[in-house]
Parts: structure tokens; sequence; C-alpha cells
């Protein structure tokens, strides 16, 4: 498993990855600000010390003779040295170092000395690391021959064992806090991981307790306002499949409702055939037959159709308008001579390219055509139009028919709604496939009355670019 895919498997897993090796590099951070720390405050609490001692040493100088003496504080250095647990040295000199006491090779300070300012750092004295602090005054009066001022310098030494076990301490019990506070964090850390996940494991448990036919919402009122999002993208699946199961539902019902009377009709008419036998009286049951079998046919290929355009994935892909529309003019021109209908085309480009479902649009077109040119009536007109902006395509079907009423206009499109006026036989699909298909490629259809107020004009409003 790809190291990506193994962390994003576990939430959990991937917040311990993430998290403790952070908590270790803060950890480490720490132990290393520990050291400084602590050799800041062995330095600082030694140095004061060891200025003590240098203080000590400068106020036992003196010049009065002419030469420079030093009453050495040897219980003093006594002390300081047993404070220290180590060895201690001292240097007491003219800053020419014509006069010097003391040891003489102490290192000298890396940086220039100003009056009345101790100077601490560390160095090293006969092959042991030290801890040197220096001092430099004026010397009041200047040594016998000097005619200018005269500074004196003053160093005190000790080796390191003291200190560097001060700063141990000190480093050891910074380590200890600092080790158990990482426990009790990681510790903390994991439980609150195990805790926040438990609305996640109770949110699995609710939907792995629903049954298959449950397609009620999520209650989303205890949900984390992190889990909200998680929980509306359920709910808004749950609904799709709901609408989905109803789509099915009401397909069924659709098809019980509209097959049961043509079959029912079909079987009578079979049977009265089967009784007849002047062969005279059988033509008319047999055209009566094919007639109503030609009708089921159509109504089961709508009702498939509507099944495919409520369901099916959406599938766009590149189309000429014009090319769609000369077709269905061939195809449907034969009907509409038969019914003495005068069909045409209005489309003013030449080319008209669209993303669309090339099958779904001819059905929708085809079922506009097929009603229009059915209850237009002989010596009427029906137009199939086109046209185009930047972002929509428009297809339209026209006629100068009946027509039908303003009351009727705004249930036009429904399923199986068909006019007061209709006689002829249908199913009241055509429209709703239209419909359906508008929908589906993100469009509308816009049933309204025909130029100056008679016939029908029906009009599929889709986006040019549509992307499924």
């Amino acid at each position: 498993m790809k190291p990506a895919r193994w962390l994003r498997a576990s939430i959990r897993r991937a917040l311990l990855v993430v998290l403790i090796p952070g908590m270790l590099l803060v950890f480490s951070a720490e132990l290393w600000l520990a050291w400084r720390t602590a050799s800041d405050a062995a330095d600082a609490a030694y140095d004061r010390s060891l200025l003590g001692a240098v203080k000590s040493i400068d106020s036992s100088i003196s010049t009065a003779s002419g030469g420079l003496g030093v009453e050495l504080p040897y219980r003093m250095l006594e002390f300081f040295e047993l404070t220290a647990q180590g060895k201690v040295y001292y240097r007491v000199a003219t800053e020419d170092g014509l006069v010097e006491i003391g040891s003489p090779e102490l290192p000298p300070p890396p940086e220039p000395l100003r009056t009345g300012v101790p100077q601490f750092f560390d160095g090293a004295y006969l092959g042991e690391a030290v801890r040197v602090g220096s001092y430099a005054r004026e010397l009041t009066p200047p040594l016998t021959g000097e005619a200018g001022s005269q500074r004196v310098v003053i160093q005190v030494a000790e080796t390191l064992e003291a200190r560097n076990e001060f700063r141990g301490r000190l480093v050891l019990q910074s380590v200890a806090r600092d080790f158990f506070l990482v426990v009790f964090a990681s510790a903390l850390f994991g439980l609150t991981v195990a805790w926040a996940m438990r609305p996640l494991a109770r949110l699995r448990q609710d939907v792995e307790a629903r049954s298959p036919q449950d397609l009620t919402p999520m209650n989303s009122d205890d949900v984390p306002a992190e889990l909200l999002p998680l929980v509306g993208a359920i709910n808004h699946h749950v609904a799709r499949n709901r609408e989905q199961s109803e789509q099915q539902r009401r397909f069924v019902d659709d098809a019980s409702h509209q097959l049961r009377t043509p079959l029912t009709t079909l079987a009578t008419q079979v049977a009265y055939a089967l009784r007849e036998d002047n062969p005279n009286h059988l033509r008319p049951v047999v055209e009566d037959i094919r007639l109503q079998l030609d009708e089921t046919i159509r109504q089961t290929n709508q009702m498939l159709a509507m099944a495919k355009a409520d369901s099916a994935p959406p599938a766009p892909e590149p189309l000429d308008a014009v090319v769609m529309a000369e077709d269905l003019m061939r195809r449907w021109w034969p009907v509409a001579r038969l019914h003495g209908v005068d069909l045409g085309l209005h489309a003013p480009m030449s080319r008209l390219a669209f993303r669309g479902e090339a099958a779904l649009l001819n059905e929708a077109l085809s079922n506009l055509l097929h009603n229009a040119i059915r209850h237009a009536g002989e010596g009427s007109h029906v137009t199939l139009a086109l046209a185009a902006d930047e972002a929509r395509l428009r297809l339209s079907v026209t006629d100068d028919g009946p027509g039908m009423p303003p009351e009727e206009l705004q249930r036009a499109g429904e399923r199986f709604f068909r006019g007061g006026g209709q006689q002829l036989p249908g199913s009241g699909l055509g429209l709703s496939i239209a419909r359906s298909v508008a929908q589906r490629h993100g469009g509308a259809l816009r049933v309204m009355p025909g130029p100056e107020g008679r016939g029908l004009c029906v009009e599929l409003d889709l986006p040019i670019d549509f992307k499924g």
C-alpha cells in the first residue's frame, strides 16, 4: 500500500503518525533548550561566585609602596576552592604584563576588557577546561615610574567539576519532567482521538443498522460540526436513491396502468377474431388489432424512453443540431405527407455544434413532431426551427392547428395528462418525455401558443456545452 493511501486508510493512524513525531521533535527541541537554560543558570550562579573571588582579590591590591602588592585572601580562596569542588587559579598583573603575580599562563580574555566591567569565558589551563573571570580597573596611584594612567587585570579561574554536576542535575530534572509530560500528553492525545472518533463509529452503526428500504434522511442534531458535511452528503445520496426508487416505482405503476388496458383490448379482439367464421368480417378486426398493437408498442417505447431519461447516467457527446434536424425531417416527412401535413425545417445556419445525448434528443423531438402532426390536422403546417446564441440552443416545433386552451397549457408536460378535447388515442407521455430530456440536459421545456395565437409551439431550451 502506498504511504499516502496507507495514511488515508485510518484517520486515527494518520493523526498518530503525524502528531507523535511532531511531539518527539518538540521534545528534542525542549531538551536542547533545557540544556541551554541549565548551562545559562549554572554559569550565572557560579560566575557570581567567581566575581566575588575577583572582587576579594581586587580589594587586597595596594600600590602605596610604589610597587604592586597583593595580600591574598587565602581563607576565601580555600572556601571558594571547596565550593567549586576543583582547582582554583588566580593572576594579578599590570595590563602591559611587566608586573605579574599568580598563574602567568591563564588564558587571556577573547575580547578587550572594559574598565570596571567583568568578563567571563571558557578556556583551558594546564590541559584542563576552566571558567575564567577577568576584571580590569585603574591603579590609583599608578606604579612608580608610570607617568599616565595604568590598569591592573585580575583573573580567577576554576575547573568545571561542580559547575558541570550542577548543570547535569538541572538537565536531568528537565528531561524527566519533559518525558513525563510527553507520555501524559501522548496518552491524553490517544484518549482524545478515541473519544473524538466515537461520533464516526456511531454514524457507521446507524448506517449499518438501517434496512435497505429505509431512505429517510439521517438525524444531524447530535452530530459534531465537523461531520455535518458528511451527514449532508449521505442525506443527499439517500435523497437521490429515494428519488430513483420513487421513479422506478412510478414507472412500474405507470407501465401497469398504461399497458393493462391495451393488452386487455388486444385479448378481447383476438378472442373475437377466433370466434368469427366469416373471412370478410375478420379484416376489420385484424386492422383494429394492428392499430392497437402499434399504439401499445409506441406507448411501451415512450415509457422506456421516460425511464432512461429519469435514471440512466448522462453521456453527452459532440453533436450537430442541423444534421440531427435534417435527419428527423427525412424520417418524419413520409408520416407528415400521409396525414396531409406540410412539414418544414427552419435552420438559418449550416452547422450548429453542441453537446448532448443524441438518442434522447431524437426521442424527445420525435414525440413533439408526432404530437404536432397528429393533432394539427390535415392541411396544417408543422415547422422544426433551430436558433442559438453563445450559450443556449433552442429547438422548437410549431404548428398552426387547434392548439390548447390556456388553462391546459400550465399542465402540459405532466405525465399522462391529455387535453380534454383530444379524441385520438395516446398515452400523454410525449411532452413529459421532452420535459425530462430537457431537464436532464440542464435545460427547460416551454409550451406556448403559436404565432399570432394560433396552434402550439413547444420549445426545448438547452445549454450549448452540456457537461453531464
